[in-house]
């Protein structure tokens, strides 16, 4: 890949927007910086493996995961196209992935040695700026997202999960973007455990839905306009 390409694709993030192709060329040589490509479902990094590089993410989706005690797999985050992954982990003392890392489908990574990071915070303040920022946000997020799985019911997720869905679309017929399969990781829990009680919530008269949609009754509807919990908005989208 020549260096023209690989300034027009690290401007993805943004922390590299602002980064000219002098520079890269400058601070990119062939032993600071590899890319390569991952077939869907290979494993990336695994669970306790050392961080040695920012990794940005150029196409393809990957999935943070954990498997608890009881088998369930929880889906931690999802990185997209121009996505960067371990800047909080690359300088740490503790610089092991605490979970696996996994390609959701095929994709393509930069994969970038701390050197490149350090000697870009040292020559450009607004870039250390906002790797700061970075790291706060993140910080952030997963605290937030703890917080959301952390000793909630299965329909308290469902509930959480529906109302954010509804503040969004507008609907009470809330389109589906997510298989149940996706869902379950996203909670933490078993296929069968959502399965299980989203049929009890049908039964119940709360729900209704097929693979594609869900549909909330009347009385939730109303419940949910009046309703301000729109704080769950990015534990379900990142």
């Amino acid at each position: 890949m020549s260096i023209k390409e690989l300034s027009e694709l690290i401007k993805l993030n943004p922390l590299f927007r602002n980064i000219t192709p002098e520079e890269i060329e400058q601070l990119f040589s062939s032993d600071n910086y590899r890319i390569d490509k991952y077939t869907k479902d290979s494993i990336i990094y695994f669970q306790n493996e050392k961080c040695s590089s920012l990794d940005m993410l150029l196409s393809g989706t990957v999935v943070v995961q954990s498997i608890n005690k009881d088998g369930n797999v929880l889906t931690i985050s999802e990185f997209a196209k121009g996505d960067i992954i371990g800047l909080n982990l690359l300088f740490s003392q503790k610089c092991n992935y605490p979970m696996t890392i996994i390609s959701k489908s095929d994709s393509i990574i930069l994969h970038m040695k701390k050197e490149i990071i350090i000697e870009l915070s040292m020559r450009k303040k607004d870039f250390l700026l906002m790797v700061l920022q970075y790291l706060s946000d993140r910080s952030v997020l997963l605290t937030d997202k703890i917080k959301l799985i952390s000793g909630k019911s299965i329909r308290q997720l469902i509930l959480d999960f529906l109302t954010y869905e509804y503040h969004i679309q507008g609907n009470s017929k809330i389109k589906l973007i997510k298989t149940k399969k996706e869902l379950a990781e996203k909670f933490g829990i078993q296929r069968t455990s959502l399965s299980r009680e989203l049929q009890k919530m049908r039964e119940e008269g709360m729900i209704d839905y097929d693979r594609d949609w869900m549909e909330t009754n009347v009385p939730n509807k109303r419940a949910w306009e009046s309703s301000e919990k729109v704080e769950c908005a990015s534990k379900y989208t990142s």
